[in-house]
């Protein structure tokens, strides 16, 4: 048995002051040496800033909404379909607002200790290494858990005290609350046409967030996207919207998801260098959505029409 005030008692009452003594001694410990470097800050949080302006193109009022969301660190749910933008327009809001954006791919095998840390094994021993999230709630950063639904619900509520007026994040397993940075925000996405009984947020969850609905942007301004990210003219990025169009109004008709804007850009980025509009659709576009050979052929007789 280790020889600390954690384990000679079990008194609940005791514990908090043995606790209390420690904290107070190693406030005082820590307040005996010089300060801290803020360089070293720095060179945590450097690799996880946006360094040139993404491209996104507004298509209604979400950036004036984010930046007042923003203001009073109130955490964000965008939702909306796959490769409509909801990514973009998390790394371009952090650029815009000059913070680092920290981005955590969520998926069913993702635990909480994942997201807040763990100790580690090395040549000296053992040592504490923090998780994404508890990177970005320490020194201040805008923490993005992309898709979140696909990570288990009991991983998903190790978020919840940083999402109320508390903003702490409990690292049990070391014993110590972290109290979140005043530049920290948490933003979480999904895509609402995946839900399912199994795979669905909280209310508990959902009600810590304010939410903005992402969508398909209209003809026009999706052709400028494609055109400006893919390298195409503007006339063959009309046709690949199109083309996105005609098969979105198959949703639920043979087809699972509509063609998102980001495999238009894929398409389009084919034809720009140099490869046939037909092939470059066929391999973008129909191919990897459907292996039904019907539906196959229904895509390609939408791509035909434009090319």
């Amino acid at each position: 048995m280790r020889n600390d005030p954690f384990m000679r008692t079990y008194s609940p009452r005791q514990e908090a002051l043995a606790r209390a003594a420690s904290q107070q001694a190693a406030s005082a410990a820590a307040a005996s040496r010089p300060a801290a470097n803020t360089g070293a800050v720095a060179d945590v949080l450097a690799a996880y800033l946006v360094k040139g302006e993404p491209y996104y193109r507004p298509v209604a009022d979400e950036v004036e909404l984010y930046e007042a969301a923003y203001s009073v660190r109130m955490p964000i749910m965008l939702k909306g379909p796959t490769g409509c933008g909801k990514t973009r327009f998390v790394e371009y809001m952090a650029w815009k607002l000059g913070k680092p954006l920290i981005t955590v791919a969520c998926n069913e095998d993702m635990t909480a200790s994942d997201l807040v840390g763990r100790f580690l094994l090395d040549a000296n021993g053992t040592r504490w290494q923090d998780g994404p999230l508890a990177v970005a709630a320490r020194h201040g950063a805008i923490c993005y858990l992309d898709e979140v639904v696909e990570a288990r619900q009991d991983t998903t509520v190790v978020i919840h005290p940083l999402t109320d007026a508390r903003r702490v994040l409990p690292l049990e397993k070391k014993g110590e609350l972290i109290e979140a940075h005043p530049d920290f925000q948490i933003v979480i996405s999904y895509n609402p046409g995946y839900q399912s009984l199994m795979k669905d947020l909280k209310q508990s969850t959902k009600q810590r967030f304010g939410a903005l609905d992402f969508n398909y942007p209209e003809h026009d301004v999706e052709a400028e996207i494609v055109a400006h990210e893919s390298g195409v003219t503007l006339e063959v990025a009309k046709n690949l919207v199109h083309i996105g169009e005609r098969a979105r109004n198959l949703k639920g008709h043979g087809l699972d998801e509509g063609l998102s804007t980001r495999m238009l850009i894929y398409a389009g980025s084919l034809i720009a260098k140099g490869v046939a509009p037909l092939a470059a659709c066929r391999v973008a576009l129909v191919r990897p959505i459907t292996d039904d050979p019907d539906m196959r052929d229904a895509l390609d007789s939408a791509v035909t029409t434009y090319f």
